[in-house]
């Protein structure tokens, strides 16, 4: 394996480590709803790429208060069960 014969100064170290700052992501806005978004991605608010509906976000959400309400009643059932 190989070692080096030489030591790295503090200054060429961090002149290779300049590229590893983290970049702050850049943000776009939705047409429709006008929040931010991700470049390229869906709406999460509203559900729409390009001017056009691609996810019913209200579905989604009825799905997930559904599955929360289940959940709900299986706990209750439990602590009831003891």
């Amino acid at each position: 394996m190989g070692v080096p014969t030489q030591r790295h100064t503090k200054s060429r170290r961090n002149k290779g480590r300049s590229h590893m700052a983290l970049k702050q992501p850049v943000f776009s806005y939705c047409a429709k709803c006008h929040v931010k978004k991700m470049p390229h991605q869906i709406c999460e608010n509203c559900g729409y790429y390009g001017g056009k509906e691609v996810i019913d976000v209200l579905a989604k959400l009825e799905k997930k208060e559904r599955k929360k309400k289940k959940k709900d009643l299986a706990v209750q059932e439990q602590k009831a069960g003891k």
